[in-house]
């Protein structure tokens, strides 16, 4: 038993000390690099390596978790009851989850950045703006005549964008 023990807390050691540093420091030399060849500011790439460090952490969690043998009905009681609470005091505010997820995809997937003129293609309130700052929750503009607009990101996927001017720098 005290053998088992000493395993245990040396493979958790290992994986706390020496993986979890070396796969986050991988994971944000990617961030940065994908920044670098899309143009992309650095304060757009921290908000990513955020993100992505939560989700590997969680997964760091999930298989100390395992290592250690707790419970899976442990487990499932403990996690339902924590998202039954997140669940009731995020009802009205689901936007913001909605809104983290569509920056992270924007950063990924859009081909716009800082200092681009785009199009929002919608029907009952058409804009046009230059890119000021792109942000986790939200994206700001600002148009010709100097209206500032602090647009959300998940609008941002859904409603068409047209690039109207890329900034070359």
């Amino acid at each position: 038993m005290e053998s088992q023990v000493i395993i245990k807390i040396s493979i958790t050691a290992i994986l706390v000390f020496i993986i979890y540093p070396i796969v986050r420091h991988v994971a944000n030399k990617l961030i940065s690099n994908a920044a670098k060849f899309h143009f992309y500011p650095e304060s757009r790439a921290q908000t990513i390596k955020r993100a992505l460090d939560v989700m590997i952490i969680f997964v760091l969690i999930t298989i100390l978790i395992s290592l250690w043998g707790i419970e899976p009905q442990n487990i499932v009681l403990a996690l339902s009851s924590m998202f039954a609470v997140i669940g009731v005091a995020l009802f009205a505010q689901w936007s913001i989850l909605s809104n983290i997820t569509a920056g992270i995809v924007v950063y990924f997937s859009l081909n716009f950045k800082t200092g681009d003129k785009i199009k929002i293609l919608d029907k009952d309130f058409p804009l046009e703006a230059t890119i000021i700052d792109m942000k986790t929750f939200y994206i700001f503009l600002e148009t010709d005549e100097g209206e500032r607009i602090i647009y959300p990101n998940n609008l941002i996927l859904q409603k068409g964008i047209a690039v109207c001017k890329k900034n070359e720098n």
